[in-house]
């Protein structure tokens, strides 16, 4: 299984499936991240958090433990 937290900069991959659950899971939907979704990875700041991805024509910051949750391929 392979997260977004691991994806390398540069890369664009697509959302597998959401991990987690409840108001989280609901959190990273409003974003726009959701299964099929492309994302293109921008960033990673030198200590690995946060990551910087381009979701749907905006930029979009993560942190490490929300960029765990997003399966990708």
């Amino acid at each position: 299984m392979q997260t977004l937290r691991t994806v390398q900069v540069g890369a664009t991959v697509q959302v597998v499936r959401l991990h987690g659950e409840g108001a989280v899971k609901r959190r990273i939907m409003d974003m726009g991240i959701t299964k099929g979704t492309t994302l293109y990875v921008r960033k990673v700041a030198p200590l690995g958090d946060p990551v910087e991805i381009t979701v749907r024509g905006y930029e979009l910051s993560l942190r490490k433990a929300d960029a765990e949750m997003i399966e990708v391929q």
